[in-house]
Order: structure tokens, then C-alpha cells, then sequence
């Protein structure tokens, strides 16, 4: 993207500051801008401390809550969720025959949301880890015993969950650096994920979303391991809530993925937009919603670029005010106003 068409972008967010109708209409308005489509879901962060402001009132939320959340969700004009994971702390959030339940106010969460979006016309991308310590992505990926676990969870997953019309796929929440490339072990990893997605629930879709996008070498070794992933959607991370990338930066950095995977033509280049900033030290203190004008700054930095803009994450980072299923930080409902409200 050019400076000047980028520079004329901000200006069109700062005139929708002001205005006073949503900032969404905004978007909606100029075509050059397309709409945030997706969102990261959660029943529990697995940072413990990311989620002070919202997995204290996650916990209990009741069948009827988590129904009325997802409602709320579809009301803003969102089509796709995507479930972080299905286990934290070898705990599932599923009734599971092969490890304990995460104690939750609601029986069978999973199950709940599924339904939910069935009636509201949400599609869902079923997570299919953290089987392991998600501090240690490396071994999740490459441990054989996690590995076991991970594909009998998936054969349950399938069996009790994947009659319902909003399981749309699977997303695989490992995620390792790029750091110029791909690590092989990566591409082992999602190629067989996508194999036992594909034998359980043919013609799912599968979504991965890497970080280390600032980082990624455009050249024909790229191209090659592209070409290789067997993966539906890549949702590129902005890394902008994580202070890796700048504003300013993002275009360039989508463009470059849009051109090689163009060359590549397998997999569908998607946004990965962070609407989070850090309440102190970054990875080691609360997430807070970012200020909305940033947030818009993003959507139009990657809106050139990608086919759809998904969010990290809409649970605990946005919420409509008045509400019995508030979960997050006060400042959740501006965002909420300013971007998602439909007025």
C-alpha cells in the first residue's frame, strides 16, 4: 500500500471518531475497508493473568448466558468463531472420557455454543488442543503422547459435536515463530492435523493463525512450504497488541504475505487483528481493549491484503454495557459502541 492511501485511510478514521454513529457504518461505508468477519472464543484464558477481567465471570456463566453471549456476537455482524482451545491444565471443557472437566457454571459449554450458533448462524472452528503445557508449544507439537491424546480428542470431538451445522472446522492453536520461514516440525504438525480433521469431518475446514509475521522472508523457500501446508485459512497475526509492529508497519507486511501467497495459490490469506493492549509489563499483566481508533487503523492497514478480518479475541476485550453477561475490563463496552454496536 502507498504512504498517501494509508495516510487518507487514518484520516478516515479519525473523521469516524468523531461522528456519531458506530465506526463499523464507517467501514461499512468505504469499500476499500473490509468488515471484521470473526473472533477468537474462550470459556477460560489460558494466561491466567491475560484474563483478570473476565475468567472470574466466565466460569459461572450458565448454559443460558453463554447462549445469550453468542447472540450477542451474531448481533454485530461476526459469522465466524474461532474456539481457542478445548482443554487447559489437562482439563477439558467437554464431558470427556479421557481426562477430567474444567468445572465451569455450565455442563457441557461445548455443546452449549454449538447450539447456540446453530440458531444464530454462527460458524465455529472447534479448537483441538491444548492437551499439553501451552508454555511449551515445541513439545505439544512433537511429544508422541500428547500427539496420541490430541487425535483420540479429536475422534470424540467429531463424534459428539460435528452433527451440529455450525462446526464449520478445526483450528490449530500451536503456533511456533515464524522466524523467516516455517519450522519443519510445524508443517509436520498442522499437515497432520489437517489429515485426521479431514478422515473424521470431510470437507471441514481447518484455520491456523502464526505469529513472527514481521519476520517472514519472501522467497521462493516460502512459497515452497506454502505450497506444502495443508491448511484452509492462515490468519497472519498484526502482532500490534503484542508491541512487535506498528501501525504504520502492518501494510507493508500484509502485502508482502498477499504476494507470495498469490504465487503459492493454496491456502487463504486472512488477518489475525490484536484489539488488546497490555495493562503493564507485555505477556505479563492484563489484557485491556486497545483504543478504538487504533483498532480501526488496523482493520484498514490489512483490509487491501486478505479475504477476511478476524479479531483476538471479542470474549473479555469486547462486551455490550447493561448487560448480565458483561465479562471484561469497563473500557470493553467503548469498544463495543464504537466499532460493533449496529445502530
Amino acid at each position: 500500500m502507498h504512504r498517501r492511501n494509508f495516510i487518507n485511510l487514518l484520516g478516515l478514521a479519525c473523521y469516524g471518531a468523531v461522528m456519531p454513529h458506530s465506526l463499523l457504518r464507517t467501514i461499512q461505508s468505504n469499500k476499500k475497508i473490509k468488515p471484521v468477519e470473526g473472533a477468537w472464543f474462550e470459556f477460560q484464558h489460558h494466561n491466567v493473568v491475560e484474563g483478570k477481567y473476565w475468567d472470574h465471570v466466565l466460569k459461572s456463566f450458565t448454559a443460558d448466558q453463554w447462549d445469550r453471549k453468542v447472540k450477542e456476537i451474531s448481533e454485530t455482524g461476526i459469522k465466524y468463531l474461532v474456539l481457542l482451545h478445548v482443554a487447559i491444565d489437562g482439563k477439558t471443557f467437554y464431558p470427556s472420557k479421557l481426562v477430567p472437566k474444567y468445572q465451569l457454571g455450565c455442563e457441557d459449554p461445548l455443546e452449549t455454543v454449538l447450539t447456540a450458533a446453530d440458531k444464530y448462524g454462527i460458524r465455529f472452528f472447534v479448537s483441538n488442543d491444548f492437551f499439553g503445557n501451552w508454555l511449551n508449544v515445541e513439545a505439544m507439537m512433537k511429544d508422541k503422547a500428547i500427539h496420541s491424546l490430541r487425535v483420540k480428542a479429536m475422534s470424540e470431538i467429531a463424534r459428539k459435536y460435528s452433527h451440529h451445522k455450525s462446526f464449520y472446522g478445526w483450528y490449530f492453536p500451536n503456533e511456533t515463530a515464524i522466524n523467516g520461514h516455517y519450522r519443519d516440525f510445524f508443517i509436520d504438525y498442522v499437515n497432520s492435523c489437517s489429515g485426521e480433521a479431514r478422515r473424521l469431518t470431510p470437507g471441514a475446514k481447518t484455520l491456523i493463525a502464526p505469529y513472527g509475521t514481521r519476520k517472514v522472508t519472501p522467497d521462493d523457500q516460502f512459497i515452497k512450504q506454502l505450497e506444502t501446508l495443508d491448511i484452509s485459512f492462515i490468519a497472519y497475526q498484526d502482532e500490534i497488541g503484542v508491541n512487535k509492529t506498528k501501525v504504520e508497519e502492518s501494510a507493508g507486511f500484509f502485502e508482502k504475505l498477499y504476494k507470495i501467497h498469490s504465487k503459492a495459490g493454496r491456502s487463504e490469506l486472512w488477518a489475525d487483528v490484536e484489539l488488546f493492549r497490555f495493562e503493564g509489563e507485555t505477556y505479563k499483566s492484563a489484557l485491556l481493549p486497545a483504543n478504538p481508533e487504533r483498532v480501526i487503523q488496523q482493520i484498514q492497514a490489512v483490509s487491501p491484503f486478505v479475504e477476511k478480518i478476524l479479531i483476538y479475541q471479542y470474549i473479555g476485550l469486547v462486551n455490550k454495557s447493561g448487560t448480565d453477561i458483561f465479562a471484561g475490563h469497563p473500557d470493553s463496552a467503548l469498544l463495543y459502541e464504537k466499532i460493533f454496536a449496529r445502530k
